[in-house]
Parts: C-alpha cells; sequence; structure tokens
C-alpha cells in the first residue's frame, strides 16, 4: 500500500496541532489553578464540586443568619443586665424606705426615685436591636410590646407583643426574647398567698410574708386574722373566710408580737401592735403580677396618708421586696437562657466553620489542579512539542530528488 507523503504530512500537522491545543489548555489549567473548569472536562468530579458548592453556599447562608442572631442577643442579654441592675437599685430604695423614722417629704423623695426607675425599666422592655426590631416582643406583633397605660382609666402596663418565642434550631437561634414572661409573670406575696393590710385598721399591725409549711395542707381559701380585746388581753382569731368557720386552735389567742402562728399548712409572724378591730387578710394566689406594677404599688404606698400608715407602709415595702425579688429571679434567669444561647451561637458557628472548611476542601480536591504536578506536566508537553516540531523539520527536507541531484 502506498501512503503518498502530503498524507504523512497532513497527518503530522494533525499531530502537532492537537498537541499545541492540549499545551495551551495545560497552560489556562496553571494559570488559572483548575483542572476541571467545564462539566466535559471530567462529569463526576464537576457534578460532586456543585454538591459541595451549594452546599457551602447553605452553610454561608447560615451563619449570615447565626450572626444575626448572635447579635441581637447579645443585645438583649445586655438589656437583661440593665434591667437587673434597675431591680437591684429599686430594691435598695425599698429597703431606704422601710426606716420608720422616715419624713413625708423622705419618702416623697423615695417615691420619686422608683417612678424614675420604673419608667427606664419600661424603656429597657421596648428596647430594638440594630436592625430595628424589638429585643423582647415574644413572637413579634407590634413595635413597642410594652404600653404605660398607668393612671386613673389605665391597668398600668400592658403587653402588646405575641407571648412565646421561637424555637431554636439546628442552625438558628431566638432573635428575640418573650418579654411577657421576663417581666409579666412576677408571682404575687410569696406565689402562694399574700398578707395584706386593710386601710381601716388603726393599730401598728405588720406581718412576714409568710411561708408554705405543707402543701398538702393547703385549702386555697381566704382567711382573715381579726384583733379584739377581751378583759385587757388583746387576742387574736383566725378565721376561714371562704367557709366563714373559725380555724381550730386559732380563736381567741392570746396576741404575742414577733410570734410565729401556723395553720392550714402555712405560717406567718405578727408583728406590731393590733388594735382592736384590726385584721390581717390571707388572700391564696390565683394570678400573676408586673414588675411594672409592683415598683408602682410601692410607690402608691409610700405615698400612703392616713390610719396606721406606719404599718401600712411596712406591709407594703415587705410585699415589694418579696415580689422586686421574684421579678429579679425571673430576669436573671432570662439572662442565663441567653447566655445559654450566646454559648450554644459559638459552638454552632464552630461547627459551621468547620463544614466550611470541610466542603472548600472537598471542592478544592475535586477541581483545583496540583501546582507541581500541573507545571510538571506542561513541561513535559512543551519539551514534547518543541521535539515534535525538530522532528517534523528535519523530516520534511527529506526528498527523492535530493537524493537525485
Amino acid at each position: 500500500m502506498r501512503i503518498a507523503t502530503a498524507h504523512t504530512y497532513d497527518n503530522t500537522i494533525a499531530i502537532l496541532t492537537r498537541r499545541q491545543a492540549e499545551l495551551a489548555a495545560q497552560q489556562e489549567r496553571v494559570s488559572t489553578g483548575l483542572r476541571v473548569q467545564k462539566a466535559s472536562d471530567d462529569p463526576v468530579a464537576a457534578t460532586l464540586a456543585e454538591t459541595a458548592a451549594n452546599r457551602l453556599a447553605r452553610t454561608t447562608a447560615d451563619m449570615r443568619a447565626l450572626e444575626a442572631s448572635r447579635a441581637s442577643l447579645q443585645q438583649a442579654e445586655s438589656g437583661l443586665k440593665e434591667s437587673g441592675d434597675l431591680i437591684q437599685r429599686v430594691r435598695d430604695l425599698l429597703v431606704t424606705a422601710g426606716n420608720a423614722t422616715f419624713t413625708d417629704a423622705e419618702r416623697e423623695d423615695v417615691a420619686k426615685q422608683l417612678e424614675g426607675l420604673r419608667e427606664q425599666l419600661i424603656a429597657v422592655a421596648n428596647r430594638k436591636d440594630n436592625a430595628g426590631r424589638t429585643l423582647y416582643g415574644g413572637l413579634g406583633g407590634t413595635s413597642t410590646p410594652f404600653v404605660d397605660l398607668y393612671g386613673p382609666s389605665g391597668n398600668g402596663v400592658q403587653f402588646d407583643g405575641q407571648r412565646g418565642q421561637a424555637a431554636a434550631g439546628n442552625s438558628s437561634l431566638p432573635q428575640a426574647l418573650d418579654g411577657d414572661a421576663i417581666w409579666m409573670r412576677v408571682p404575687q406575696g410569696n406565689g402562694t398567698f399574700t398578707l395584706d393590710l386593710p386601710v381601716g385598721n388603726t393599730g401598728n399591725v405588720s406581718t412576714t410574708m409568710g411561708n408554705v409549711t405543707n402543701a398538702a395542707a393547703l385549702t386555697g381559701n381566704d382567711y382573715d386574722i381579726s384583733f379584739a380585746e377581751v378583759g385587757g388581753v388583746m387576742q387574736y382569731t383566725v378565721t376561714n373566710a371562704t367557709t366563714g368557720t373559725p380555724v381550730p386552735g386559732h380563736v381567741g389567742q392570746p396576741y404575742v408580737a414577733n410570734k410565729t402562728i401556723e395553720f392550714d399548712g402555712m405560717s406567718l409572724e405578727l408583728r406590731g401592735t393590733p388594735a382592736a378591730g384590726d385584721r390581717v387578710e390571707l388572700r391564696p394566689v390565683t394570678t400573676t403580677t408586673d414588675i411594672f406594677s409592683v415598683v408602682q404599688n410601692a410607690v402608691d404606698a409610700l405615698r400612703y396618708n392616713g390610719p396606721n400608715e406606719s404599718a401600712y407602709h411596712t406591709q407594703a415595702m415587705a410585699r415589694a421586696m418579696t415580689e422586686v425579688d421574684a421579678g429579679h429571679d425571673r430576669v436573671l434567669a432570662a439572662r442565663g437562657r441567653a447566655g445559654e444561647w450566646l454559648n450554644r451561637a459559638d459552638s454552632l458557628n464552630a461547627q459551621m466553620e468547620d463544614g466550611s472548611i470541610a466542603l472548600k476542601t472537598e471542592n478544592a480536591r475535586l477541581v483545583e489542579l496540583d501546582p507541581i504536578k500541573g507545571l510538571s506536566d506542561l513541561q513535559t508537553q512543551q519539551l514534547g512539542l518543541e521535539a515534535a516540531i525538530k522532528t517534523y523539520a528535519q523530516v520534511q527536507r527529506l526528498s527523492l530528488f535530493q537524493v537525485i541531484n
């Protein structure tokens, strides 16, 4: 079979052209650092790399959302710290106001300070984050979740947000806390019952806030402790106001100041000097109060001027301090929860960063070029092409006519 010289030349030129194209492709790989630049370069690697890139994009988006949540939580935690400090200042003022030697002017000064702290507490509760979202609005509903309606026709602070709180996810955290649960669910009295003095009392009797000694013995009924002078001796009687029956063992008993009495699973200490006809009202707790009402009730009590003024102030301050302590505990609990979430945010962020690094590594393994191998292959192809060109230059000069001449 005869092979024409022209055919051999054409075939050699095609090979040289292909090698030049391969060299150009290798040069592009080396310059870009990518082994797979299009799906046809390596279909399997290109598919896996696309999957890794999509997962990396989702992880990046989750990290941005997590960072936004963390920023809001940090501001919320800071606000709770400020709220706790304000409540502590309220308590300090309540302790000061309990001074029996205070004049009306001095009590009024404390009342004004308490009003200022109450306003600051409301401002903290309505605080927003850098994006303009309320930090304590729960599940949303309004830009000002805490509305102060205190006044002759109002009923204190009202929560206009939506109660509840978004649950933490595998890659997200709440951006707002449930302010209703933090400030609007403060237990009244000792949490089980309250002890109050009617304004009609004329003596100086007061009580502690009481304790539960036997939860199983609690009746949930109303009780009145009344005082009467019999034969020159002051006596007390405990009556179940719900049933209208006296409590056995507490009928016409001699009154002893600072003595603890116990009945139906409850105990309390009577203090001061009662007058005949005075009464102490014990009522079961059926609802909660809020920290703003607690402060306002203390302000109103400090401004009370009337019979049994001293005992009324003492009783009101004792109850206010008990409820302030309970409210402070709720703020501290919420702050602790926010701190736990911030720790979780750090943990989630570290996990996402590790995952992001793994995905970037996987993507690089699939599509990026090994620089050492790439340069080696480029040099090999360059040498091969140069050798082929030199060989072709020598071969194309071979001709029968040159031999004949």
